[in-house]
């Protein structure tokens, strides 16, 4: 089973990791922080918005199963692309908006669904496209968070989950 990797920073990361897992295709997900500056930060430094670190959801799919694009496609629909730092009520550089790839022949997909989403707007995306400088794994009771806690707090609409959960790329 061959997969692929793209790490998504879409504002808190419980919510957008709860999405993401919804897919088909979608095999594994893990949350942390990415593009920082310090070494192995934790939660609490990073909520300081002084680490530089997006939250952010490193998303593992089978592109047999479901294309980067489509995903990408998925990613802007949870998301505000025009608002920098801040999704829903969360607010901070930690909650900014990116894409961070690790191979660079992602990046003409990238580029599509990019070029598509700002086609949309009259004002330029907030939504960073850069390669992943590095990645931290948050704790472990950041993992599957609302998985874990059904009621937990979420930015999201529950509706976007089922969505996430009806949505194919092939239809």
């Amino acid at each position: 089973m061959k997969t692929k990797e793209i790490y998504l920073a879409g504002g808190c990361f419980w919510g957008t990791e709860h999405f993401f897992k919804q897919i088909e295709g979608v095999v594994a997900t893990e949350v942390g922080f990415a593009n920082g500056h310090t070494d192995n930060p934790t939660y609490k430094e990073v909520y300081t918005d002084q680490t530089g670190y997006a939250e952010t959801v490193h998303v593992t799919y089978r592109p047999d199963i479901v294309s980067l694009e489509f995903l990408l496609r998925m990613f802007f629909k949870a998301i505000d692309p025009l608002s920098l730092n801040q999704q829903g009520h969360d607010t901070g550089t930690r909650y900014r908006t990116g894409v961070y790839y690790t191979d660079k022949t992602d990046l003409p997909a990238i580029d599509k669904v990019f070029d598509e989403e700002q086609s949309k707007y009259q004002q330029m995306l907030a939504v960073e496209k850069l390669p992943l400088q590095n990645f931290y794994t948050a704790e472990e009771y950041h993992q599957d968070y609302l998985d874990k806690n059904p009621n937990g707090y979420c930015h999201l609409p529950l509706s976007l989950f089922e969505f996430a959960r009806q949505a194919k790329e092939h239809q």
